[in-house]
């Protein structure tokens, strides 16, 4: 098997545990020079550009929206679509896919059954970064990824809503996905 110079800086990045097959890191770079990823900072600013061009609902609406298509390709390109694994599995795959040796969108750390859907407890979330603590900023990208990434992986549709907040005194920014 030929290894591009790509995977070979990625596993020195990453460490050797990375394997070229995870599809949130393509062997291909978008950008030659500057790579793949951005800044939190230019997040960030597009999410408060989206609020002031459209108002704070609708660009919650539009960032759950692009998050929850972001959530269902990615399961898709991990062929985990309709698989319905067990919690810890989904929890695995989405903690790596989305953390550290994925995305960086945030780091997964327990997704657990409720009576009406599911429970994810994230942390280092995106939408949560750079925000003074007593913020009413809410998970709007992140929210959609996980939702619509466990929507896929389940095979079942899912409404999302934020129920606690590392911003208000939460440990986690705490997803809940209740049962359509």
């Amino acid at each position: 098997m030929k290894v591009s110079k790509r995977a070979i800086r990625l596993k020195l990045y990453y460490g050797e545990s990375f394997n070229m097959t995870n599809a949130t890191l393509t062997e291909t770079q978008l950008r030659s020079e500057l790579g793949d990823f951005n800044s939190i900072i230019c997040f960030r600013a597009l999410i408060t550009g989206l609020e002031e061009a459209l108002g704070e609902k609708a660009a919650l609406i539009s960032a759950i929206a692009a998050g929850r298509i972001r959530g269902k390709n990615l399961v898709a390109e991990l062929g985990l679509a309709g698989q319905k694994p067990a919690l810890e599995e989904a929890t695995a795959a989405m903690s790596q896919a989305l953390g550290k040796e994925g995305t960086r969108l945030c780091i997964i750390d327990k997704i657990e059954a409720t009576d009406s859907g599911y429970r994810v407890y994230c942390r280092e979330t995106v939408c949560s970064a750079g925000e003074p603590q007593g913020s009413s900023r809410t998970l709007s990208f992140t929210l959609g990824a996980v939702q619509g990434a466990l929507e896929t992986m389940m095979g079942q549709r899912l409404r999302g809503t934020q129920v606690e907040s590392v911003l208000r005194g939460g440990q986690y920014d705490v997803i809940e996905l209740n049962l359509r």
